[in-house]
């Protein structure tokens, strides 16, 4: 990766961090954000069994996706606790390979399968999907070789040409299984993250607009994708001719009305809702706790969005505003795309309801995810806030300044140095 250099400044920032903590030991650990999501995982849990108890009970056990979601959310919670209090300095000699184990588990899913003649998502018996890692996996990667290409990145080819190359093979890997929400999730979260470190606009424009028509090339040449968008046309049109399954998640928002139809005793989960424990299960929040559930959970992943800003904004170094930033976003974006799909502001997608929607896969690596984002809250308490607060919001800063050029380039600032 070519990064031993950063990895080191990296593991000496991390030691002076613990060398400014030690002999005090304190949490330090945002208590807003504890709590946000404390209240989704334990939500999630009760939504869980409300919506797939009739599932379990054709497979003669009432519970049997819960008893499954809880013994993802045990190891989740172990992870998250385990994470919080690792420097997540030490990520950086980890971010190679870890893309490179995720990037090998995408491709082995291509080719173990039990239907040899379908492209298949996971592994291990449905327990391992690799595109729900790939997510995370990426924002790992890219916020340690951003930093370390930081004096490189305004060079087209040593900084956005390898960028691309890294982001477009991984979403291409995705894309063959086919899951088009996370490769669209994976390109979004590469594009975040370059404009974060503030490179410039140009390039940045120019990112947009390959993406955007390779994008639609993928969307022309895949029977998936022009089908969720002719549907998503459709629905804006009138909604009587969108989709069948946000034809169901109208019917239980509406169903619900304002204060809900009573936990458990929602209907559209027995007559067709498709995947109400997974994919539908807001409609099934909106259905079952009315529009009170619908604006906690929507409230709830603000707080955590805001929360997760603010982490970000008070980071010790550019790493942690970069992973920081990077997690927030994703389980921010992921939230936005499911609700609003079920509401035909967003084609149909995958995507899981963050903490919230059954599946192993996405409960732990989002728990990971935020064990990371509160290690970097925990150590960023801890420092100055005089010399660190400010330095997220100089990103913004200087592209309000100057709207060209927003990464130094070489030879610049050298006197700081």
């Amino acid at each position: 990766m070519g990064s031993s250099t950063f990895v080191s400044e990296t593991a000496a920032t991390g030691s002076t961090t613990r060398s400014r903590t030690r002999g005090s030991f304190k949490l330090h650990v945002d208590p807003l954000l504890v709590i946000t999501v404390a209240s989704l995982l334990i939500f999630g849990l009760l939504m869980v069994y409300s919506s797939s108890w009739p599932i379990g009970i054709q497979n003669g056990d009432p519970g049997f996706v819960l008893n499954n979601q809880l013994r993802w959310a045990v190891v989740g919670v172990i992870a998250l606790c385990a994470l919080t209090f690792l420097d997540y300095h030490r990520l950086a000699q980890f971010a190679l390979p870890i893309m490179l184990v995720t990037i090998l588990l995408l491709i082995v899913v291509l080719f173990v399968n039990p239907n040899p003649n379908v492209p298949g998502r996971t592994l291990f018996k449905n327990s391992v999907q690799p595109s729900e890692m790939a997510k995370l996996s990426i924002i790992i990667y890219l916020s340690v070789w951003l930093v370390s290409k930081k004096d490189q990145l305004n060079k087209f080819t040593l900084g956005l040409v390898p960028l691309m190359t890294i982001v477009a093979f991984t979403a291409s890997i995705i894309i063959l299984q086919p899951d088009l929400s996370a490769a669209a999730t994976v390109v979004i979260l590469g594009i975040t993250l370059f404009f974060l470190t503030g490179s410039d606009v140009r390039q940045i424009a120019l990112l947009l607009l390959v993406i955007a028509l390779v994008g639609l090339l993928v969307v022309n040449f895949s029977s998936t994708g022009r089908q969720r968008l002719a549907d998503f046309q459709s629905g804006w049109r009138d909604p009587i001719e969108a989709s069948y399954h946000v034809q169901r998640a109208f019917e239980a928002i509406v169903n619900g009305g304002i204060f809900g139809v009573g936990i458990g005793k929602g209907t559209t989960k027995f007559t067709g809702l498709p995947v109400p424990w997974t994919d539908s299960i807001f409609a099934v929040i909106t259905e079952e706790t009315g529009l009170i559930g619908a604006i906690f959970t929507v409230g709830a992943y603000l707080v955590f969005i805001w929360r997760g800003f603010v982490i970000a904004q008070h980071a010790p170094d550019m790493m942690g505003k970069l992973m920081a930033a990077g997690i927030t976003c994703w389980i921010g974006l992921e939230a936005i795309i499911n609700m609003g799909v079920l509401i035909n502001l967003a084609p149909m997608a995958g995507n899981a309801l963050p903490l919230v929607s059954a599946g192993g896969s996405s409960l732990v690596t989002t728990m990971v995810g935020i064990g990371i984002l509160m290690s970097i809250g925990r150590l960023g308490g801890s420092s100055s806030a005089a010399s660190n607060g400010r330095a997220f919001d100089a990103v913004v800063d200087l592209r309000g300044r100057d709207r060209r050029r927003s990464v130094p380039r070489r030879g610049r600032f050298t006197g700081a140095r």
